[in-house]
């Protein structure tokens, strides 16, 4: 009899509440139990999961990682999905190992590359890939300096934190005066240079910036799963422009992904991110984990969860190639449930017996579904 995988994703992004359900779809009709942790009681996530931990806030990293190995060890884990403290978390794989726990995620040194996007840059330009023109700015006169050198070659200037995920923090830079016209509709990235400049100078500390040419669109997410021998064993595009989102194998986005997986150690599952700057696509971000939007590969036909799952575990799923791509489609928020009761609850597991809680009313959550166009 084959036995139960059992996969812990740690205070991971809501969308990957279709991560989970897609490990549970299986086409290996596999058995799988999904323990998740959050800082956030509310998190869908852990509704979702078949057992579930409210995490202890305020850990340093080295304290997560001894957190961790508890967890894997008392609940059994056969693959940890880690998103929080990840680098910190690679750098003990031996330790995860010893106690039966496989980790979905890249090397060390991949992270200490793609941690910080001024030294991803440097790297990735270094095979090959196209990147924007950037400057790194750690304070006002720095920043003038390069949005007037970006705004001279035409481009609109806009900035983000150098090391950040999400696109928390980014911003558009306009000249334009602050005016009704900016209270007007729903707030924007936009941002006027003057207020910024004022802000640095007040600042007690630096920042830590990328200034670049405001990329344009479509944007090409590419989702990559990659074992560790170095070979790229999935690679599909996801493109988006507006709504409207669909999916490429063109070898324009698809290339430079593959020489950034396989040429960096981004084993297990990766997401690569090309936007246009005029006539050429160049590298907007590298993301070291599994994307939210990786689900909306099975509008293609494919179960990427479950190939990278299998990967870890030692079972290579040769290449998984889209057997058709789906049709353009968009995303929009649906319900899902939230946990009634306080944190730790669990299905029934092992020889323990636990009285289940009244249903939970449904409410609406960050997840999202997709619908076709």
């Amino acid at each position: 009899m084959i036995s139960r995988v059992r996969v812990w994703l740690n205070r991971t992004y809501a969308e990957n509440v279709f991560f989970m359900d897609q490990l549970r779809r299986n086409p290996s009709d596999r058995a799988v139990e999904i323990h998740a942790t959050h800082g956030d009681p509310d998190s869908p996530v852990l509704a979702a999961a078949d057992t579930a931990d409210l995490e202890p806030e305020g850990l340093s990293p080295a304290a997560y990682v001894e957190y961790a190995l508890d967890q894997c060890q008392r609940r059994g884990i056969d693959v940890f999905v880690p998103r929080l403290h990840q680098a910190a978390i690679v750098a003990h794989r031996a330790d995860f190992e010893a106690v039966g726990t496989a980790l979905l995620a890249p090397t060390p040194q991949a992270m200490a590359v793609f941690e910080d996007k001024a030294t991803a840059y440097e790297a990735v330009s270094s095979v090959g890939v196209p990147v924007p023109p950037w400057f790194r700015v750690r304070t006002a006169e720095e920043l003038v300096a390069a949005v007037e050198e970006l705004e001279a070659e035409g481009h609109r200037a806009c900035f983000k934190p150098a090391v950040g995920a999400g696109g928390v923090g980014f911003r558009v830079i306009t000249r334009a005066p602050f005016s009704l016209m900016h209270l007007n509709g729903f707030p924007g990235p936009h941002v006027q240079l003057d207020l910024v400049v004022e802000a640095l100078r007040r600042a007690e500390e630096p920042v830590d910036w990328l200034v670049m040419p405001r990329l344009e669109q479509p944007e090409v997410s590419v989702d990559c799963l990659t074992g560790e021998d170095n070979l790229i064993r999935m690679a599909v595009g996801r493109t988006k422009n507006g709504r409207r989102r669909g999916f490429t194998l063109h070898e324009q986005w698809l290339e430079p992904a593959r020489l950034i997986a396989e040429g960096f150690g981004l084993h297990h599952l990766s997401n690569i991110q090309f936007r246009m700057l005029g006539d050429r696509p160049v590298l907007l971000d590298v993301n070291t984990r599994p994307a939210g939007g990786l689900h909306q590969l099975s509008l293609c036909g494919v179960n990427a969860p479950w190939a990278a799952v299998r990967l870890a575990l030692g079972e290579d799923p040769g290449m998984v190639e889209p057997p058709f791509l789906g049709q353009d489609y968009t995303v929009v928020s649906g319900p899902r449930p939230l946990l009634m009761a306080s944190l730790p609850q669990q299905r029934v597991q092992e020889a323990q017996v636990v009285v289940p809680a009244p249903p939970a009313p449904v409410q609406p959550a960050s997840a999202a579904e997709v619908l076709p166009l």
